[in-house]
């Protein structure tokens, strides 16, 4: 599989099949492809990958296609303002995701729910209770919200991430939370009253405007009711 990203902030990527090749997606993510390629509907991992996805934010059914009679292109577009973020799995790097940040993959990469280990990190740690693990062999499209900047954490080494901006990090990285220090910083700092705190080693990703924010601010500029 071939694959290209563009598009700036809305954007689409469009991938080459090879006759024969697949791949699946969201419900719903695809923009236009070939019409060499075959759909089929169903549910990966039976009828508990069915309620794992229903549990973490995505649809229970997924869309698989398969180009047949020759080569075929797809494309999945970005459904809001962000990235589309293509990231290489392999079977010693597992990664996990935050809640409906899955566009598509290869078939080679397996999806599972994560569930937080420390309750106080999945009640205030902003990310959720339940996440995803994506795992296997293969390529995978994310789509991230804003804009995306990715960090290579050494062992031990530390970053303060606000609620809704961690989007994907590999599994060797913890994840825990921080209460912000300080009366007058939780009354009038402005900030959630607790930050993400993940640790190294490995990769983190975070995105500049999580999409619960972009909704927040609109909801506060729609005129509430009628005069």
């Amino acid at each position: 599989m071939r694959y290209t990203i563009s598009g700036d902030n809305m954007p689409v990527a469009i991938c080459e099949l090879d006759d024969g090749e697949s791949l699946y997606c969201e419900a719903g993510a695809m923009s236009w492809m070939s019409p060499n390629l075959v759909m089929e509907t169903k549910s990966k991992g039976g009828l508990g990958g069915f309620f794992g996805r229903a549990l973490s934010g995505e649809t229970g059914f997924q869309n698989y296609y398969t180009a047949k009679n020759g080569n075929g292109r797809i494309a999945f577009s970005s459904a809001y303002v962000g990235n589309i973020l293509a990231v290489e799995i392999t079977p010693d790097k597992p990664i996990i995701i935050q809640k409906r940040a899955f566009l598509a993959a290869t078939m080679g990469v397996e999806m599972e729910i994560f569930f937080q280990k420390k309750l106080g990190t999945a009640l205030f740690g902003g990310e959720g209770f339940v996440m995803q693990k994506l795992s296997g062999s293969g390529i995978v499209f994310l789509e991230l919200d804003g804009s995306v900047h990715e960090y290579e954490l050494q062992a031990g080494e530390q970053m303060l991430i606000s609620t809704g901006h961690l989007a994907m990090m590999e599994e060797s990285v913890t994840m825990d939370i921080q209460q912000i220090k300080g009366v007058k910083n939780v009354l009038f700092g402005g900030e959630s009253l607790f930050n993400t705190v993940v640790t190294g080693p490995g990769r983190i990703t975070v995105q500049s405007m999580p999409l619960s924010n972009l909704v927040g601010l609109i909801a506060a500029r729609i005129p509430s009711g009628s005069n």
